[in-house]
């Protein structure tokens, strides 16, 4: 099979800054009034998973070329810019990818990111997303370092459909080992995300429900979303959260419960019997982009402001080229000033065609 070399970003995808200058100070809002909160932060564009919804093989193969090291943001310039967005008012960091566990030393930047104190004097809360490979080993280091809770990507429990997804023959009783381990460390509640494929892995839906009630984690199905551009997505094979949540409540009553803070994008449900919660995020079919409050760091530096980005501003520029930190509070409030992203909201069989950044750059 001929492998397809795609490059995630080059010079014409790299978007000026904004000329208007943001507010030197205070809550920021975009154009549709929504405030930034929380801040992805990607340390790695590798993963040694080839999950077919994010990283499929025939695109990231072998002979795939990543980035190369000096590319990367280093972690002085990643607490650099995390501690300037934590003064201009978010509240919630996550280290995504990639699989950030494959980031050599990552110990090391969640201490220097578990300290930063927001301006009410609170420490920002720190989270990290993995495909589970490596938490069983680096879960205590983990909490160790500082980090408040883990999200673990888990599609199946049943070996055969969890290999086809992660196209890496890695088998799902080392991911519930490292769910185990996370919680045994104290990085819990630990969240379980779950992307559901029609056609692929919905007979997983009930079992995994089953698996995980009463055991004090929270579910998340996700629908299959059109990230990216190597994935192959069609509206066909995206099953609406509402039908998840008709599956589950036919078998195990469920009640809706309100969000946990604004701008969730889980909604919540709970077993009527009191054993727990599972939520579903509905990316597709139930649009959430007039809360959205996050804005994405990509491992090299590029800021974006919606998962289904086209193009991105290039912070790393401004980190290596002398700018201070006044200097990026301004650029920050000027880039979320300008945002006016919805994509979700308008997306038709056209966009879904679209050249979006991948989510193994900017993470899910």
């Amino acid at each position: 099979m001929t492998e397809r070399v795609i490059a995630l970003v080059d010079a014409g995808r790299r978007k000026p800054l904004p000329s208007a200058a943001g507010p030197a100070a205070g809550m920021m809002q975009d154009r549709l009034e929504r405030p930034l909160r929380d801040l992805r932060i990607s340390v790695t564009d590798r993963c040694n998973f080839r999950c077919t919804y994010c990283m499929p093989k025939e695109v990231f193969g072998k002979d795939y070329r990543f980035l190369p090291h000096e590319q990367l943001l280093t972690f002085e310039e990643i607490a650099r810019l995390a501690k300037i967005f934590a003064d201009r008012g978010i509240e919630k960091i996550r280290l995504t990818g990639g699989e950030p566990l494959l980031r050599r030393n990552v110990e090391r930047l969640i201490e220097m990111l578990a300290g930063i104190t927001l301006p009410n004097g609170e420490r920002v809360e720190l989270t990290l997303t993995t495909n589970g490979s490596l938490l069983a080993r680096k879960a205590r280091a983990l909490k160790d370092a500082g980090l408040r809770r883990v999200t673990v990507s888990l599609d199946a429990l049943d070996d055969p459909t969890f290999m086809a997804m992660n196209d890496a023959e890695f088998p799902v009783a080392k991911v519930l080992a490292g769910i185990d381990a996370a919680d045994a460390a104290g990085l819990a509640p630990v969240k379980i995300n779950m992307v559901v494929k029609r056609g692929v892995n919905e007979h997983s839906i009930l079992p995994m429900a089953r698996r995980f009630k009463g055991s004090g984690h929270v579910l998340r199905f996700i629908e299959f979303m059109d990230v990216g551009a190597t994935n192959g997505w069609r509206m066909d094979d995206v099953i609406p959260s509402r039908e998840i949540i008709r599956m589950i409540d036919a078998h195990l009553p469920l009640d809706p419960i309100e969000p946990n803070y604004p701008g969730e994008v889980a909604q919540r449900w709970r077993y009527r019997d009191g054993s727990g919660e599972i939520g579903v995020i509905s990316s597709v079919t139930q649009a959430f982009c007039r809360t959205c409050t996050r804005a994405r760091i990509s491992t090299e530096g590029m800021l974006y402001t919606c998962l289904f980005a086209t193009s991105g501003y290039d912070f790393r520029a401004l980190l290596r080229g002398g700018k201070s930190d006044a200097e990026i509070r301004a650029a920050i409030a000027a880039v979320w000033g300008a945002r006016d992203d919805r994509y979700s909201e308008i997306r038709t069989a056209e966009t879904a065609k679209q050249r979006k950044i991948e989510m193994s750059y900017i993470g899910g």
